[in-house]
């Protein structure tokens, strides 16, 4: 399974979750860091991510080429995250066949009912929660096809 972390500004956010999936995962599965911004992908680089690039073209290119796309909900909003994500960003992530795990962080102007306010660290456990049910149905699909 690969699994694209978006981020950008500080990379904090990122960080965080790139930190979390590894502990989850271990190396079973592939992170690469997509950074809206160099600082922010090197920092998911850091955090133990297996590849990272940076900039428009970067999360262009590779958001059709991952199972799965995690992030703030503002990863699929044009302009989101200061200006840094652009319209060709957010339609990428958006247009992706990946499954979108999205954090809602209120700071895009998006609020998603149905949720309630907790601190970063609760919705990134929730987040890694869902990619390993993802894993799980992915493993068992593929022991299934080998017998």
């Amino acid at each position: 399974m690969r699994i694209a972390v978006v981020d950008g500004q500080g990379g904090g956010i990122g960080k965080l979750i790139v930190e979390k999936l590894r502990t989850a995962f271990g190396n079973d599965v592939g992170i690469i860091a997509l950074g809206t911004n160099a600082l922010a992908a090197s920092l998911m680089l850091k955090a133990g991510a297996n590849e990272g690039a940076s900039g428009e073209n970067a999360i262009v290119y590779n958001a059709p080429r991952v199972d799965v796309i995690i992030g703030s909900i503002g990863i699929i909003s044009s302009n989101s995250m200061l200006g840094e994500l652009t319209p060709a960003m957010a339609r990428a992530v958006s247009d992706s066949d990946a499954v979108k795990v999205l954090i809602p962080l209120n700071r895009c102007n998006i609020m998603v009912a149905g949720t309630k306010e907790e601190p970063l660290p609760h919705y990134i456990d929730d987040a890694v929660e869902i990619v390993g049910r993802l894993w799980e149905d992915a493993t068992k699909a593929v022991k299934a096809l080998n017998g």
